[in-house]
């Protein structure tokens, strides 16, 4: 059953721009970056603000388990549009070794042993509702016991944060733009039970573009 959440949905006009501008206007220090062609857009223009770059840790809520330069990994993506324009230090899923452990002491090394509390988690939403690499009827979606777990796929194994550590931002944001992702947001915003549904955080806001936006 997906939890009793405030989402706050923010339909925006010139989608990437204003989303990277809102995005700024908390001043994270910690936040999670999301896969997929919707926030590339963004992060292309995140990259353009003045924000106080060294001073910021960058993490990931997943990653396909593939080398950096490979195009489908998310790392990959997010350098190219965001990470190589920026001096922020960087908390990378390593792909190409798949060890969920390695990215345990990865956030140990952050935040301790205990459930992170990151500023900013952007969050990306499939047209199944999937959020991060947490699909329908997987199993990982259960997982509480652990921040970091393997998830076997069709196309790539990945990693993934699990959902207590996708709720534990003090800001979460899903970014959605496009008329295929109508559905999908109409759900995220009734609750329906979808992964996507089942993200908490202190406040939950939904960017979206008016053509994901028409129906809702």
């Amino acid at each position: 059953m997906a939890p009793q959440v405030t989402r706050e949905l923010i339909v925006l006009d010139a989608f990437a721009r204003e989303a990277a501008e809102r995005i700024a206007a908390f001043d994270p220090r910690t936040i999670v970056l999301t896969g997929g062609g919707t926030p590339r857009v963004v992060y292309d223009q995140l990259a353009l603000l003045d924000l106080p770059w060294p001073a910021i840790d960058v993490f990931f809520g997943d990653e396909r388990c593939v080398p950096p330069d490979h195009p489908d990994s998310n790392y990959g993506m997010a350098h190219i549009a965001l990470l190589s324009k920026v001096q922020a230090k960087v908390h990378r899923m390593v792909g190409e070794t798949c060890e969920p452990q390695q990215y345990e002491d990865e956030l140990t090394s952050v935040f301790g042993s205990g459930l992170p509390k990151f500023d900013v988690m952007l969050h990306g939403l499939g047209e199944d509702g999937h959020t991060a690499s947490l699909f329908p009827g997987d199993p990982a979606l259960d997982v509480t016991d652990c921040r970091v777990v393997r998830v076997e796929r069709p196309d790539h194994t990945r990693l993934t944060l699990t959902l207590p550590v996708l709720s534990s931002a003090a800001v979460g944001i899903f970014l959605v733009s496009g008329e295929s992702k109508r559905r999908a947001l109409d759900q995220l915003l009734s609750g329906a039970d979808i992964p996507a549904s089942r993200i908490t955080a202190d406040r939950l806001i939904v960017l979206a573009d008016r053509a994901a936006a028409a129906s809702s």
